[in-house]
């Protein structure tokens, strides 16, 4: 009852409140490379432009139609009041708006407001103004940019999803349906999932109103909410059919469910928030959204198996195990038992771990060696197919118009008047000199002239003037052709190149590259706290629950050789491109990294799954590799097949258009594959056998006498 409750208030909330989420906002809000930005758009008219509209006329942009059309749309764009400046090749007729051949033109458009109002803006404009424009329909109007080329993923994501979805949804149900053994047990994940991603999104949508919340941290959490309400229906409701074989009545069997299963999920579920919550203490927005979006689906799905799944069991009885549609291909109860084939496996870990750990161990090294060779960056444009049109129209910027569309970096010294003070102006004279001189810089031009290679040549005046403001200076950057795409290690370098040259005043260097510079600064300086906090907070609560010191130290350092194995796997497959089929990015997306906090969260849910059966064991008597033997039978079955549903439902993902879909599914797939196999199955039988007694050792710090009721309670 209240979980209807919840889930009806929730539906609710999702019907009532607006209906779209954040953009992605991967830049720091306090970063350098924005306050340049702010600081151009105030002062100059200028800064990064949200939209790139490319204008193609039959034949050249200089005839009077196509002139007068391409005159119209700026006015029409201009005149609307989101519109902070827009700039084209006409009616000035700036060679650099303009190709050799003269069939296309190139009009750069600036919005006014938030990310939000900047994205409802450009859509309109996109939908108004793209395809056939002007008086007689002169020009034909293709669009292209930043906000083009989100607007253009969020609807692809959108299609790509729904493929994803009619693709592995019967797959999953079948696996359902074999893994839980009856169509009423395997409705239950789904009741749960629902109940999770439904009450979570409810509390995401309110939070949205405080802070962003952006589309790509739904996503991903909404995949994380599937993968654990599996995990946790599938590890109770066997517990719940393992005491009931055993002569248990429905009520006490749920009772020793919830006192056994139901506390390795709650301690699992612990362990996943912590985790989560560490990425609080990076300032991205992305982050911090993905980090509330994360707790949230990890509660409700907690919550939800703790109260929906032992509600339904009470009511369904012994009819849990009805409809069976893969009765008959079940092994005869004549037959071995299930489970058996993990006890072996177990068995013989145990009787060579030391080859077996070796082995597995130098297995995801190799796994993990192209991560060296990672290069980060924003895939941006490059994420489209070849076949979307503002892909088309991005290939059409970089190639045609060069240097006018590269988002170049460009310097700001807001404490600099140049105007009318020669002081100024001969110390800008000096540091214009300098940064044209660095590495990847082609020209730099400013107030006081265009400089190449430290030499000045004069501007026009009305050219140079377009420099200085009333308080404060800019320099344009016009980079070399190999450091042209800012969102590239060669872009961000440039920026760092740039910010090293000693300034007369305090600068700013803003632009794509800049931005890419800033998150990496940030992510660099933060995530080994992150990774820091994760982990002593895992191995807290890991240490509460199992009164062990090595075990949770174990299991957070498999943990993250198999996360650096798959960063590998991605690296190799999609960066570098040594899958046949598979065309080298050059790069790996800033943002991917991300995932592994649901990948984390699912490493954790299979570790305490099997632990929770190895204690079990341990504390009845039975020795490390008896208990680990048995561990391993009883929950082996249980999180490959939850692996398994959560592999093929990611690894559908692989049939979107997107690459950075692509990635994250295929990337998530790998990871659960990986975790376990290897590591599961083979390096902690392994390791647990190697390490013997040690493995339940805890120190006898002083005053663990006065808590160890503490921590007593806490692990039962």
């Amino acid at each position: 009852m209240f979980a209807c409750l919840a889930a009806c208030c929730a539906i609710g909330v999702l019907l009532g409140v607006g209906s779209r989420p954040s953009p992605e906002s991967w830049t720091p809000p306090t970063a350098e490379s924005l306050r340049a930005d702010e600081f151009l758009a105030s002062r100059f008219m200028a800064g990064e432009p949200h939209l790139a509209l490319v204008a193609t006329a039959a034949g050249s942009v200089d005839d009077p139609r196509a002139a007068r059309a391409g005159r119209v749309l700026l006015e029409r764009i201009g005149a609307d009041p989101r519109t902070a400046w827009v700039r084209g090749y006409w009616p000035l007729r700036l060679p650099e708006f303009r190709t050799g051949d003269g069939r296309r033109a190139l009009v750069l458009v600036r919005f006014r407001g938030d990310e939000r109002a900047v994205r409802a803006a450009a859509d309109d404009v996109m939908d108004r103004y793209t395809g056939r424009s002007g008086p007689g329909a002169a020009l034909r109007v293709s669009a292209g940019g930043e906000d083009a080329v989100l607007s253009e993923s969020e609807r692809l994501s959108e299609r790509g999803l729904r493929l994803a979805e009619f693709v592995a949804a019967p797959l999953v149900l079948l696996i359902l349906l074999w893994v839980f053994a009856g169509a009423l047990a395997a409705l239950l994940p789904v009741a749960v999932g629902a109940f999770a991603v439904v009450v979570a999104g409810a509390c995401l949508r309110l939070l949205d109103g405080v802070i962003p919340v952006s589309a790509f941290s739904v996503s991903v959490t909404t995949a994380l909410g599937f993968g654990l309400a599996v995990d946790y229906s599938l590890l109770l409701v066997s517990r719940y059919r393992e005491d009931v074989a055993a002569g248990s009545a429905p009520d006490a069997a749920v009772r020793v469910t919830l006192r056994t299963a139901g506390r390795a999920v709650a301690f699992s579920a612990a362990t996943v928030v912590a985790a989560l919550c560490t990425l609080l203490v990076v300032p991205l927005p992305l982050l911090r959204s993905l980090a509330f979006g994360g707790t949230a689906i990890v509660v409700t799905s907690a919550a939800g198996a703790l109260v929906v799944v032992p509600a339904l069991l009470l009511v369904l009885g012994s009819r849990i195990d009805r409809w069976d549609v893969f009765a008959r291909l079940r092994r005869p109860h004549g037959g071995r038992r299930e489970g058996d084939s993990w006890a072996r496996l177990a068995h013989w870990v145990v009787q060579r771990p030391a080859a077996v750990a070796l082995a597995g161990f130098a297995v995801l090294v190799l796994l993990a060696l192209p991560a060296l060779q990672v290069r980060f960056g924003v895939y941006a444009d490059a994420t489209l197919p070849a076949s979307s049109p503002v892909a088309a129209t991005a290939r059409t910027l970089r190639t045609e118009f060069g240097a006018a569309s590269s988002g170049a970096p460009c310097v700001v010294l807001p404490a600099l008047n140049a105007a009318g003070d020669p002081r100024a102006r001969a110390a800008l004279d000096a540091y214009a000199r300098r940064l044209s001189r660095v590495a990847g810089t082609a020209r730099v031009d400013t107030v006081t002239g265009s400089y190449r290679g430290g030499k000045r040549s004069a501007l026009p005046a009305a050219r140079a003037a377009s420099f200085a403001a009333a308080s404060g200076v800019r320099l344009a950057v016009t980079a070399q052709p190999y450091a042209r795409a800012p969102l590239t290690p060669e872009g961000s370098r440039l920026v760092e190149r740039l910010r090293r040259i000693p300034a007369p005043v305090p600068a700013l260097v803003g632009g794509p590259g800049a931005r890419l510079a800033d998150t990496e600064k940030v992510m660099a300086d933060r995530l080994p706290l992150v990774a820091l906090l994760a982990c002593g907070g895992t191995c807290l609560l890991l240490l509460l629950y199992t009164r062990s010191l090595l075990v949770p130290v174990k299991a957070v350092l498999l943990n993250m050789l198999s996360l650096a194995a798959t960063f590998g796997v991605l690296v190799a497959v999609f960066q570098e491109g040594r899958l046949p089929g598979v065309p080298p990015a050059g790069i790996t997306d800033v943002l991917i990294p991300l995932m592994f906090a649901v990948a984390f969260g699912l490493s954790m849910d299979y570790e305490v799954f099997l632990l929770s059966r190895i204690l079990e064991e341990h504390r009845r008597g039975s020795p490390t590799p008896h208990a680990v033997a048995t561990g391993l039978q009883r929950t082996g079955r249980l999180f490959t097949s939850a692996a398994l549903v959560f592999a093929v439902s990611m690894s559908s993902l692989a049939l979107s258009g997107l690459l950075h879909l692509r990635v994250v599914g295929v990337g998530l797939a790998v990871a659960v594959v990986v975790d376990c196999t290897l590591v599961r199955a083979l390096l902690v039988p392994a390791v647990m056998q190697l390490a013997g007694r040690a493995n339940w050792w805890l120190p006898a710090w002083r005053g663990v006498s006065q808590r160890g009721a503490v921590a007593k309670t806490w692990s039962q």
